[in-house]
């Protein structure tokens, strides 16, 4: 369905949950000026997002992809459950956030503004179908989690975080521009659509210019999404960022870089295929054998967390490389599911943060259940599903996308993930580890509010029930990918 000629309000329609994010976050920046208490800024956020998550399951009614603005901007079932994963990403944050904001003496309400900011430029590049509105939504996003890697002013090391993620970003912002010019000069259009209509009338797939265009773009994505060799910002940034920020940024990106990637390499370099799978293949397995074998000399969690971050990266990668529907609904399907059990684990290491106290190394986990038996048993239910055990959501997460490589014939590739796959259970079941058979160093409080505890209810109970039926989220991811975009 076109409904690009011409302005009105049917044209809005499909952008009516961006609107109402940057509307959210408007309100938000002017309420932070009128209330004292920041809970009520971060409630506001909260309602808005469900306000644009209701027009989301409103627009999911349209029976085909609708596009709008000179078909620069379409709304689909793809984009549409990139924006599940991006509004459940926000609102766990907010909820880990409250009381956490409060110890670390950086409850700003800008916080929470720049949290939806970042959002709403996802949601615009899971929905471009041009490579300019990807950039714009990529810019979005990039700018204000720069922001947010250093919102501990007065800590050097979130001041260093937020300097090496902008830096590394505006080099990877630049490789991606690179990449533009160099394909817009070549088929003379931005639109994902008339790229792979040019490609086949001008009978230029096989031009190394081409080529380099794809690979530019594709560096470009590998640093947002954190695969290696492009990954060097992320144990840094992860360890230096707030705890609530990396928790957000360790999803948020991840899943919007993947959303891009596999729009513009199926709808603009579909015929491509052969020559974008010999530069993702490498990078899949470099990545899952980086991540893998790095974290297991880490004793931070939150930097062995990022190595775990990197090694899921390269998982998810395969499903973008069997090149079918499929295959990109396992790794959207994956992406959901990754999305719940980082940001649970993410917030137990934040329930162990209070005043003159991290809680960031590994020994501070030592003898937990003893102290903390419940706290634990959500810890380990958070590594089992990272490892991949079932029956946690995490194993039906792996399987699904070991099985569409498989189909695709890459047997190979799903062997080389088994095999880093059980080596990550050793960083991973450590943690359990330490937590159920060593004696406690010392006793540690737990920090919890209200809040906090429902985001861990919630993303334990997902876990759990989708690794017990599954077709919960397989049902609705293969609905939303029915066909090539």
């Amino acid at each position: 369905m076109d409904m690009s000629s011409g302005f009105s309000l049917l044209s809005i329609r499909p952008i009516v949950p961006e609107l109402t994010m940057i509307c959210t976050a408007l309100i938000l920046m002017l309420l932070d000026l009128i209330v004292k208490k920041k809970e009520v800024v971060a409630v506001v956020g909260v309602a808005g997002t469900l306000v644009a998550l209701y027009g989301t399951l409103k627009l999911y009614g349209f029976s085909e992809p609708v596009t709008v603005f000179s078909d620069m901007f379409v709304l689909d079932g793809y984009s549409n459950f990139f924006r599940l994963i991006f509004y459940l990403n926000v609102i766990l944050t907010i909820c880990i956030s409250l009381r956490y904001m409060v110890i670390e003496k950086a409850s700003f309400g800008e916080y929470y503004a720049l949290l939806i900011f970042a959002t709403t430029g996802m949601m615009i590049m899971a929905s471009a179908a041009d490579l300019i509105v990807l950039y714009l939504g990529l810019e979005l996003m990039a700018l204000s989690t720069y922001i947010l890697a250093g919102m501990m002013r007065k800590q050097p090391r979130s001041n260093e975080a937020a300097l090496k993620y902008f830096f590394l970003g505006a080099f990877s912002s630049a490789f991606f521009l690179y990449g533009i010019s160099l394909t817009y000069g070549l088929t003379g259009t931005t639109n994902l659509k008339d790229i792979a209509a040019s490609l086949q009338t001008l009978d230029i797939t096989g031009n190394p210019m081409v080529f380099l265009g794809l690979i530019f773009m594709i560096v470009a994505f590998g640093f947002k999404i954190a695969l290696a060799p492009f990954h060097m910002w992320a144990p840094d940034v992860y360890e230096g960022a707030p705890t609530s920020v990396t928790a957000f940024m360790s999803v948020g990106p991840k899943a919007a870089g993947f959303a891009v990637l596999g729009r513009v390499l199926f709808s603009a370099f579909g015929d491509m295929q052969v020559q974008w799978d010999s530069i993702l293949i490498p990078l899949a397995v470099i990545t899952m054998a980086t991540g893998s074998i790095i974290a297991l000399a880490q004793t931070n969690i939150k930097r062995m967390l990022a190595y775990s971050s990197i090694a899921h990266a390269g998982y998810m990668l395969l499903g973008i490389i069997a090149g079918t529907p499929g295959g990109l609904a396992s790794t959207a399907n994956y992406l959901m599911i990754y999305a719940i059990m980082n940001i649970g684990a993410f917030a137990v290491v934040i329930m162990l943060r209070r005043e003159g106290f991290q809680g960031e190394n590994l020994d501070d986990y030592m003898g937990l259940a003893k102290s903390h038996p419940v706290a634990s048993a959500l810890m380990l239910v958070f590594m089992f599903a990272l490892t991949g055990i079932p029956p946690t959501a995490g194993f039906i997460g792996k399987f699904y996308v070991f099985m569409e490589v498989i189909d695709a014939g890459y047997t190979y590739l799903a062997i080389i993930a088994v095999v880093f796959s059980v080596i990550s259970a050793f960083f991973y079941l450590r943690v359990v580890m330490y937590m159920y058979m060593r004696d406690p160093r010392e006793e540690v409080a737990l920090t919890t509010s209200p809040s906090m505890n429902f985001a861990l209810a919630v993303t334990a109970v997902m876990i759990l029930v989708i690794g017990v039926f599954p077709s919960v989220l397989l049902d609705l991811v293969k609905s939303s990918i029915p066909g090539p975009l």
